[in-house]
């Protein structure tokens, strides 16, 4: 078994992998040639492939990892999905180019939502709730009020040079609302054609459970990270 990774950037870039001369290949989908070498992990946060004996992995300690399952091909994918890899919809993107690379159909799509902070514990600034506003027509379902006692702490001025949280995981300056990542993934899912009955929610949010994963909101930069695996077994044949 090889294991495949991607420099993860909150983008919504994804990468076909494959072997090449005893090597893994990564390359966008839809451009066709040699692709980057193993030794060289490119800038992206979806992976897919086709090929057995390959592990697909991304690293998490709030985002959501998203698991994808094409049964017939059979084909994988797993994406990692921050507030700003959803905004730019990496999730929905991974299905289309599983459905453009591999010729996969969404309906025949099982898609798993892995363990990530919830709306229980993920409060974002203004900034966040405008970038999904841009992007999105019903952006209310994705976001839940915040308490009135978060919201009188949250007007306390902010000291950005203190923040515990690397880029990508940090609060936008004062907390506006709480953002329900699992919800911007569903939309995403079911806008790509998955359907409802395709879709599995790990109901496990990371920063309610520290004693069980890790959380970058809760535990700061030291924390470690899970890492989300999905891979084809070797021998594996497509359901007749």
């Amino acid at each position: 078994m090889a294991s495949a990774s991607v420099h993860q950037i909150h983008s919504a870039q994804s990468f076909v992998v494959a072997r090449a001369a005893g090597q893994l290949t990564y390359r966008p989908p839809g451009v066709p040639g040699a692709g980057l070498s193993e030794t060289v992990s490119p800038a992206g946060d979806a992976l897919m492939t086709a090929e057995t004996g390959i592990l697909l992995t991304v690293r998490i300690a709030d985002c959501l990892p998203v698991l994808l399952v094409d049964p017939a091909t059979p084909a994988v994918a797993v994406v990692h999905a921050g507030w700003r890899g959803a905004v730019e919809r990496v999730v929905e993107k991974a299905v289309g180019d599983l459905r453009r690379v591999f010729r996969s159909d969404p309906l025949q799509i099982l898609a798993v939502l892995g363990p990530s902070i919830r709306a229980c514990c993920y409060e974002v600034g203004e900034e966040v709730v405008a970038a999904f506003q841009g992007r999105f027509t019903r952006t209310e379902r994705f976001f839940q009020p915040l308490s009135n006692s978060t919201q009188a702490a949250g007007d306390r001025p902010a000291i950005p040079f203190l923040s515990t949280y690397p880029p990508g995981h940090a609060p936008e300056h004062v907390p506006a609302a709480r953002l329900d990542l699992t919800a911007v993934a569903q939309e995403q899912l079911l806008c790509a054609g998955v359907s409802p009955s395709r879709i599995l929610v790990a109901d496990w949010c990371t920063g309610c459970h520290t004693d069980l994963f890790f959380s970058h909101r809760k535990e700061g930069q030291r924390t470690g990270r899970q890492v989300a695996v999905i891979g084809i077994r070797p021998n594996s044949r497509p359901p007749n």
